[in-house]
């Protein structure tokens, strides 16, 4: 009886039910300003679209067999009816988890910054917009004489960036010849050393992003160079807690894994993600709260614990909304990818698709946390108008 009833009656109800929890859930203020701020400062998503674009590149030209362009048939996405779909079951055990990391990197790191945090690492050598002195001033002023040791750590890591790529590029090359164990040796301090640099770029985008959210929160005008300056003297207050995070993964994640331990159990490296995942999520509004009042960890965390007890439900309807999203996106690219299977035209339609929907949605759902969490703090959740629509420059 059931399968008498044709699909597009499911989708109607799916689609119903969507709009009916955006547009009557207790957050949707927020959302609706989320949707205003990056519709005035489009920066906002399009910096997770570049980004996105950039590793999927870097992605599809390192793991695809595509031999040359004779085999880039267009006809591959001309009829899509003809391609075998995977049932959602079919696709399921890879949903939850990057649904999880998803709305996890929306108070941590969004998104994956490689291979363009190696541009990043030489703008920042070269002191681009004075981001160089900027760290240098933020952290000796912020952490003392230990602000030259982070500063350390922060340069050899963008030095070790810099030589990722070429890791990457003469890898196979050097394992064919003599010395491969030394190379690899080598590889293996220098790509988690880079993976340092890595992390540091993203948490700096998160608060750069943070920063042009809040200005148009305030009404602030501002320009370009003051803005970039101003996120990295924020950056070096997130930086304490950013470090913690990364402490944390490496225990939960990376030193398991260098020592083969998920090469014998590999579900647990999935469990160990969920762990990280989940440990981001709970302490959710730290970041938010250290780039916007400039505060001590201490004082951060005790911020999060009263704003956690006084304003649990709307955070958990926010997380109830955020995985939604990401469920939704992510089911479609398991689902998709099944269906392409090895037709490269069809990949590389479907992953502009994706990059550009993602990256849209996590700039949507930023601008909409940090816009709740100022309406919380504030206590004006309920206020129909509680924000300027346009910044004058």
């Amino acid at each position: 009886m059931l399968s008498s009833i044709p699909r597009i009656y499911p989708l109607l109800g799916l689609c119903t039910g969507y709009l009916v929890v955006l547009f009557f859930n207790p957050i949707r203020l927020a959302l609706r300003d989320g949707l205003r701020c990056i519709l005035r400062f489009k920066r906002i998503w399009l910096t997770f679209v570049l980004l996105g674009f950039g590793y999927s590149v870097f992605d599809f030209a390192t793991s695809a067999s595509l031999h040359g362009p004779v085999e880039l048939d267009f006809s591959q996405i001309t009829a899509p009816g003809s391609w075998e779909w995977p049932g959602f079951f079919d696709i399921w055990s890879a949903v939850p988890l990057r649904m999880l990391e998803g709305v996890a990197g929306i108070f941590d790191n969004a998104t994956t910054t490689y291979p363009l945090s190696v541009l990043a690492a030489v703008l920042l050598l070269i002191n681009w917009r004075g981001l160089h002195g900027a760290l240098v001033r933020a952290l000796a002023k912020r952490y003392r004489a230990w602000g030259y040791l982070i500063y350390l750590v922060v340069l050899i890591s963008a030095l070790a960036t810099l030589c990722k790529p070429i890791i990457f590029w003469k890898l196979s090359t050097w394992m064919s010849g003599p010395g491969a164990a030394s190379w690899l040796k080598r590889s293996a301090i220098v790509i988690p050393t880079a993976e340092i640099f890595e992390y540091f770029f993203g948490v700096y985008i998160q608060v750069y992003l943070i920063a042009v959210c809040l200005a148009w929160i305030k009404g602030l005008s501002f320009s370009e160079g003051e803005l970039f300056r101003f996120a990295m003297r924020r950056f070096s207050y997130v930086l304490e807690w950013a470090g913690i995070v990364a402490i944390v993964s490496t225990l939960i994640i990376r030193a398991p894994l260098l020592a083969g331990f998920f090469g014998e159990a590999p579900n647990v490296f999935d469990y160990a993600r969920f762990i990280m995942s989940g440990f981001i999520i709970i302490f959710g509004s730290v970041q938010v709260s250290l780039v916007l009042h400039n505060e001590k960890l201490r004082a951060a965390l005790q911020a999060h614990k009263e704003f956690v007890r006084t304003n649990l439900f709307r955070f958990g309807w926010f997380l109830l909304i955020a995985a939604l999203h990401y469920f939704f996106l992510i089911t479609c690219d398991a689902i998709v990818l099944g269906a392409v299977a090895d037709r490269p035209v069809g990949v590389i339609a479907w992953r502009i698709i994706y990059v550009g929907a993602r990256g849209l949605i996590t700039g949507w759902l930023l601008a909409s946390w940090v816009c709740l969490f100022r309406q919380c703090e504030t206590r004006r959740a309920n206020q129909e108008r509680w924000i300027q629509s346009e910044i004058q420059y």
